[in-house]
């Protein structure tokens, strides 16, 4: 089974549909009340999502531990 199709497989048994899927290491947690902003990166670049304080409780994320962004969006803009 490929890297895709297990991706694919585990979206499926969770429930998500999200297909963009960027695998990298927690660099930054930072908890603001109710939510907090993680940093990931993701070789070469980096992805940054605000998220409850309770999803990361419940993730136990942490700077240097292995997480995967997962990314759905109807819209992406991109600017120069």
């Amino acid at each position: 089974m490929t890297e895709v199709e297990r991706l694919r497989a585990a979206s499926s048994r969770s429930g998500l549909s999200a297909r963009n899927r960027f695998a990298g290491t927690v660099s930054k947690v930072e908890i603001d009340g109710l939510l907090a902003q993680v940093e990931i990166v993701v070789e070469p670049t980096r992805v940054i999502a605000l998220v409850t304080r309770e999803a990361i409780d419940e993730l136990g994320l942490k700077p240097g531990m292995a997480a995967t962004a997962l990314v759905k969006s109807t819209s992406v803009m991109v600017e120069r």
